[in-house]
């Protein structure tokens, strides 16, 4: 099959690799309809983050169900499924509290397994999935979206999620004023996921265009461009002479981080979801002395895909509206390419 596969920086490959196939009774094989891009994969890509040797690359996918193990009875061939970007046993002590990323068994698309054997990455023809009853959301009465429902499905694997870990842990609740920082998809989503729970006032620190327009589409009512000291300035202005409520970090550098504190008020709460990188760290005197509470992470997505799996199928949201580009997986090369230089928000594959 061919697969995405990182070399270094800068340097994306599709090569061919094995196809995979049902090594445990709890395994399944998914052959992928769509994958993706994602911001946190252009860490290694711009060398941020080291690739000592070639390895497969990519953890958002949706697609068909081809085959499974002996001890699958919950899913079956022709399923349609959503797969979070983690891998998780569903059984351990993190799972049943619902912090499934911190899973005991945690398997990571493109790594090994606790077993040590490899798991293909999501940005390829197929994947093999441990624990696939744990891990795989099945999708009620659809085997072949058309592309809008296609491309909202596929953000459940991730980026939207992501938006709602950052506003959960931000404690958004009716009637909040919210500022998000970062106007990625993550961002973007974290706009819908705040203006879903019901806040009153969404403030998006962008400054491009398309993005503030979606962002606006999505819910924001204020769209700030200015950055640091005068962004902060600009959101006491547009919310009366105060911070926010609840600030969303969604970005995951030392600057998005302190632009968020900026933004916060005290007694605040930020949610941050953020991949670290660039230095990012917390100031705790800062912290102690305006009260703020910081929370967030890895957003457990598995946990959040039923309620906003129920939300997609209804119509009720349209996070699929992130991508911006689709591009065969040839061309995954050309995808890094275009998130990389901006040119594109999100670009979803499709093998």
């Amino acid at each position: 099959m061919r697969a995405t596969i990182i070399h270094g920086p800068g340097d994306i490959r599709v090569e061919d690799r094995e196809y995979p196939s049902v090594l445990r009774g709890s395994d399944a094989v998914v052959r992928v309809s769509a994958a993706c891009v994602c911001g946190s994969d252009l860490w290694p890509y711009r060398g941020i983050r080291e690739t000592p040797e070639p390895r497969a690359i990519g953890h958002e996918f949706v697609g068909v169900v081809e085959s499974v193990g002996s001890d699958v009875a919950s899913l079956a061939p022709g399923d349609f499924v959503i797969a979070p970007f983690t891998g998780n046993c569903g059984k351990c002590a993190p799972c049943r509290s619902g912090v499934t990323v911190a899973c005991e068994e945690l398997v990571g698309w493109g790594s090994k397994d606790v077993h040590g054997d490899f798991v293909q990455g999501a940005q390829g023809e197929a994947v093999r999935v441990p624990n696939a009853e744990a891990t795989l959301v099945k999708v009620p009465g659809v085997s072949d979206p058309e592309d809008s429902l296609l491309a909202d499905l596929l953000t459940l694997s991730d980026v939207m999620g992501t938006g709602h870990h950052a506003a959960v842990s931000a404690g958004v609740t009716a009637g909040s004023t919210v500022v998000v920082v970062g106007d990625g998809a993550v961002g973007l989503c974290a706009v819908l996921a705040a203006s879903r729970l019901g806040a009153g006032r969404i403030i998006a620190m962008s400054r491009h265009e398309d993005r503030a327009a979606l962002a606006r589409e999505f819910g924001a009512t204020d769209v700030v461009a200015e950055r640091g000291k005068e962004g902060a300035a600009r959101v006491r202005e547009l919310l009366g002479g105060v911070p926010a409520d609840a600030v969303l970090e969604c970005v995951g550098t030392a600057e998005s981080m302190d632009q968020a504190l900026r933004c916060t008020r005290p007694g605040g709460r930020v949610g941050f979801v953020g991949v670290p990188a660039g230095g990012a760290e917390l100031p705790i005197g800062v912290l102690f002395a305006k009260n703020i509470s910081v929370g967030g992470g890895m957003a457990p997505v598995r946990t959040y895909m039923p309620e906003l799996l129920e939300d997609v199928l209804a119509g009720r949201i349209h996070p699929g509206k992130v991508f911006d580009s689709v591009l065969p997986l040839e061309d995954a090369a050309k995808a890094y390419a275009a998130m990389d230089q901006r040119k594109s928000v999100k670009v979803m594959l499709k093998p």
